[in-house]
């Protein structure tokens, strides 16, 4: 057996052989999958058949494995060659060392949210954090309990570019129009309706009278404050109508919070909307009022990673069952 001290050197000697195996100009990775191959064979034949080499290729890789190393390493006889007794030493930690050079490939390669520890951010709005991101998220963490999910409120869809592109948020949640003309990669996840709410108990005939509807004071969202008027402004001027909107606000949760406690109207997502059915009513707009597509956006430079491939997988199949 080979005593810790002469390990140590071993361990450290072929370390070193992988760092410069990384400068394609000092020497070849392969090398030491090549002293591998000859080391389990023993015959320069059958490891250049092994490495599906020609024997003349395998021999010259031999050859620098020997400049290397310092030892010739296999020794020709009649039957083949014989490892000398550097050869020997390196076997061990040679099938160590290639074999966590083979997990660690092996590890880049897959993801398995069972024993997975990485931390992924998610850039949303407060709507779809409620109506989609948090369900999921409390199913994902039972099938991937070591995976960290940041989420981040969606504060300005024009710095989401910039967000992905540094790293600082893996996939954003955007209304389908949203960041048109770029190159981020985007999927569309699912369509929203909208509907109308109202305080509990406070509807008495179905569906609403438009005049009611009209003559109700209203609460919008209006993430930017960009204005008293949205879809359901533009579905009323159509007809030649107006409602009266009291209140714009920058928080769905917001909004339904008062509707809930006042005789204030409003249109909101239905899927939000149906998770507080037991403090709101709701009820068909009175005009046909224009939902919206969210698109599911990513960066190239996560493209091909294994655990956003997978966020993104169960993200996208979580929208379509809800």
């Amino acid at each position: 057996m080979l005593g810790h001290k002469r390990r140590h050197q071993l361990n450290s000697h072929l370390k070193g052989v992988v760092i410069h195996a990384m400068d394609d100009k000092k020497i070849d990775l392969n090398l030491l999958l090549a002293l591998e191959a000859l080391l389990a064979e023993l015959n320069v034949t059958r490891a250049a058949k092994r490495l599906n080499l020609s024997q003349p290729a395998l021999s010259a890789q031999l050859s620098r494995l020997r400049g290397v190393f310092g030892d010739e390493l296999l020794i020709p006889t009649s039957r083949g060659v014989l490892p000398t007794a550097m050869a020997l030493e390196l076997q061990v930690p040679l099938r160590k060392t290639l074999d966590q050079m083979r997990e660690l490939v092996s590890n880049a390669r897959s993801f398995d949210p069972s024993t997975a520890s990485v931390t992924l951010t998610i850039s949303a709005s407060d709507y779809m954090q409620i109506a989609i991101l948090m369900p999921f998220l409390l199913k994902m963490h039972l099938v991937a309990p070591n995976v960290r999910v940041m989420v981040r409120q969606l504060q300005d869809s024009q710095m989401v570019r910039t967000e992905l592109e540094r790293g600082l948020i893996d996939i954003a949640f955007l209304q389908s129009e949203g960041l048109e003309g770029t190159d981020l990669r985007r999927k569309a996840v699912l369509f929203e309706r909208y509907i109308g709410i109202a305080r509990k108990g406070s509807i008495e005939e179905r569906p609403m009278p438009i005049d009611r509807f009209i003559q109700s004071r209203h609460i919008i969202v209006s993430p930017r404050a960009e204005g008293f008027k949205g879809s359901t402004d533009e579905a009323l001027a159509a007809v030649g109508l107006a409602r009266k909107v009291a209140f714009a606000v920058s928080s769905f949760m917001f909004m339904i919070e008062a509707v809930s406690q006042c005789d204030l109207l409003a249109v909101a997502p239905q899927r939000l909307a149906e998770r507080y059915s037991d403090r709101i009513d709701m009820f068909a707009p009175p005009v046909p009022v224009a939902g919206f597509g969210i698109d599911m956006v990513w960066h190239d430079r996560t493209h091909n990673h294994p655990a956003r491939i997978w966020l993104r997988t169960q993200l996208e199949e979580f929208c379509a069952e809800h």
